[in-house]
């Protein structure tokens, strides 16, 4: 659908050939989607799909790390978990994941229409140029809702009602750039709510190691956020919107080291409580490397060096999620079966 009459300003020539200039050239939205439906995957990002990873990776986590509790409970008389149902919560955190980042992404830019028309990296996105109509975009954040709901009912009730919790957070994220100079601790705050929720779905309930864990998470969230946050500081600071790259400025490196090492540190003892071992922590080890490299080589005037560092942090979800996953296989296979 084009809609670039919709609102002063847009483009007339806008179409749902014109990809979007903050994303990879040759994507596969812009390579192989249907015409009719490449500015609304664009409008969920899913020419990029590294939100998508960041946004999982947590809940795979929870997931997992939670079996590890579980296992460990075997002494006590627990029964075994399926491992078909952990397969099957595996797959549903995944579908989750794509189709509620695409909503927040939509509702983002929803919000932040008339500034994104205003800076050269999002300008040619779906709603400023005028491919995806500001009413057309609700409606599409109100379909991929539908289609999380219909996921989350197939937990039990606690992780059902603790999701919905998150959709507070959800709602006022897109608003903290106005008003404060920490708005990516509110989008960690957001982003990692599965971190809670995985673990909810084994256990039914949540415990400190779930709690540690969604605070590393949000550090994390807040370090490469800032990395991210870098491309965009001098439009935010000539828009008035505010973040932590701000903030931060110079004494970029020296926040990082602290966020990083705190991410390490709440892994390392969440890990410890639900009673993961060694492998776990080589797999932490070989992160707290990777921050190090992120954080020496980053380059807080080159927005191409801040991306690729961003980026990264796929290997970083990678990293835990095959120790975690070692872990429980080869040295707690008796909690599943």
């Amino acid at each position: 659908m084009n809609t670039s009459s919709a609102e002063p300003g847009r483009s007339e020539s806008a179409n749902a050939n014109d990809s979007v200039a903050d994303a990879a050239a040759g994507n596969w939205v812009d390579r192989y989607a249907p015409l009719s439906l490449r500015p609304y995957l664009r409008l969920a990002r899913a020419d990029r799909p590294i939100g998508v990873w960041l946004l999982l990776f947590p809940c795979w986590w929870s997931l997992v790390l939670g079996l590890i509790a579980h296992a460990n409970n075997q002494v006590s008389g627990a029964q075994q978990f399926p491992i078909a149902q952990a397969l099957w919560f595996g797959l549903l955190f995944a579908i989750g994941a794509f189709v509620m980042r695409g909503a927040g992404c939509a509702f983002n830019d929803y919000v932040d229409r008339d500034y994104d028309a205003k800076v050269q990296r999002t300008m040619s996105r779906p709603i400023p140029s005028g491919q995806v109509s500001p009413n057309a975009a609700l409606a599409f954040v109100v379909g991929l809702s539908f289609i999380g709901l219909a996921v989350l009912v197939q937990f039990n009730w606690f992780t059902i009602w603790l999701a919905i919790a998150s959709l507070a957070l959800v709602a006022v994220y897109p608003f903290m750039k106005r008003f404060t100079y920490w708005p990516q601790l509110v989008l960690g705050l957001t982003f990692n709510w599965g971190a809670l929720v995985g673990w909810a779905a084994v256990h039914g309930a949540l415990s400190v190691a779930a709690g540690l864990l969604y605070a590393g998470c949000v550090a994390w969230t807040v370090a490469y956020d800032t990395i991210y946050a870098h491309q965009d500081k001098e439009d935010d600071l000539s828009l008035g919107l505010k973040s932590t790259a701000i903030r931060f400025g110079e004494a970029t490196r020296t926040w990082l080291f602290g966020l990083f090492a705190l991410t390490v540190l709440c892994f390392a003892v969440a890990a410890y409580l639900a009673g993961a071992a060694f492998v776990t922590y080589l797999a932490l080890l070989a992160i707290a490397g990777h921050f190090i490299w992120q954080t020496v080589t980053l380059d807080i005037h080159d927005a191409a060096n801040c991306l690729v560092r961003f980026k990264s942090n796929r290997f970083v979800g990678w990293l835990l999620l095959a120790g975690l996953v070692a872990d429980l296989i080869f040295v707690r296979g008796a909690g599943v079966n």
